[in-house]
């Protein structure tokens, strides 16, 4: 059965486009189409589409209130179109606290190098959130909450939940860094982990979400309000110090040197690579910089980023996390990271800061 897919733009020439892109994937039915956020509620009620894509600033009502509405009232996977600049990147992050899943650039020159590849880009990520289905409940202005996520024909069965072996079992003690890379999804687990943390958390953390780098500012700032620990953009040469997290800066690629002190080097990105910033390449970094000292989580995305870079980290004797399936809105990260046979153990989001907290402090 063809995914069912509702477009909501205010621009007639953009849901125009956005249909047409949808519509060469025999896979995807676009079934209705809304020109601002009043309509999309309508719309999402009479057609119960598996699949929303949302523009933020649209007239009578703006995405993120419809957004929060949908999520109220029929929940259900929305992609939302943003513009990268700071203000879209602060509404689009207003949407993800809202309840939405996954965001695409409203350009497509901002999207892929060419228009064919983001035509592709935009298909598969539809594709990936038509395979969920939401169940969390609308957060409230301001209040972050984790999502949980009913997969509708899930590839694989979910695992279950790893006990939390005994302390002994990591040795925080000989630990130097926590290490976290996450994609879709990962702006609203991010602040579900890291909030739960005290001020005076025992390590540094270092944070690789795939994300353009005119959000990452925001998204860090963000983050910083709503935690106890500090969190900043990383920059070139910072230090790595307790109680501090470091989100690697979109567009480029965190890299860990050695030595006595950790230090952040950032750096571009070498030919080819996919993911700016790369989880595999900030991981991969840390096998020389920390070797076994170090503690590699992987959340929620699409792909297997992370996957790479936690085999190596595990060859040398360190200990890797990964998400569970029922609690990731895309189990593509943590299922490649599971499905090595790499990870120590399988979190619920809900209980990877409480992890830490125990494991660590």
């Amino acid at each position: 059965m063809a995914l069912r897919v509702v477009v909501v733009d205010d621009s007639g020439f953009f849901r125009r486009r956005i249909v047409e892109i949808l519509s060469a994937d025999i896979g995807i039915d676009v079934v209705g189409t809304a020109a601002n956020g009043q309509e999309a509620i309508e719309v999402v009620k009479r057609l119960n589409p598996d699949v929303v894509t949302m523009d933020i600033e649209m007239p009578v009502m703006d995405g993120i209130t419809a957004v929060r509405r949908i999520m109220a009232e029929s929940p259900r996977p929305i992609l939302m179109f943003s513009t990268l600049t700071t203000e879209g990147a602060k509404a689009t992050l207003d949407a993800l606290d809202a309840g939405a899943m996954d965001f695409l650039p409203k350009r497509f020159s901002d999207m892929a190098k060419d228009e064919d590849s983001a035509k592709i880009l935009l298909r598969r990520r539809v594709r990936a959130l038509g395979r969920t289905r939401t169940q969390r409940p609308v957060p409230a202005p301001h209040v972050e909450r984790s999502p949980g996520i009913e997969a509708k024909a899930p590839p694989r069965p979910a695992p279950q939940a790893v006990a939390l072996a005994p302390k002994s079992a990591l040795p925080a003690r000989s630990l130097r860094a926590v290490l976290i890379g996450t994609s879709t999804g990962g702006p609203v687990a991010l602040q579900e982990v890291l909030k739960v943390l005290p001020k005076e958390f025992p390590l540094p953390i270092v944070l690789i979400q795939h994300m353009p780098a005119s959000f990452t500012p925001a998204f860090a700032e963000r983050l910083n309000g709503l935690c106890r620990i500090e969190v900043k953009e990383a920059r070139d040469g910072d230090e790595l110090k307790p109680g501090w997290a470091y989100l690697a800066p979109g567009g480029q690629q965190l890299v860990l040197s050695g030595g006595a002190q950790t230090r952040i080097r950032i750096e571009g990105s070498p030919p080819g690579t996919i993911y700016k910033p790369s989880v595999d390449i900030t991981f991969s970094s840390a096998v020389g910089a920390l070797r076994s000292q170090v503690l590699a989580v992987v959340l929620t995305g699409m792909g297997a980023d992370g996957r790479d870079g936690a085999r190596a980290l595990k060859a040398q004797g360190a200990h890797v996390w990964a998400q569970d399936a029922a609690s990731c809105v895309v189990f593509g990260m943590p299922a490649a990271v599971i499905e090595a046979g790499i990870a120590d153990h399988v979190f619920a989001l809900k209980e990877v800061g409480p992890a830490l907290v125990k494991e660590l402090c």
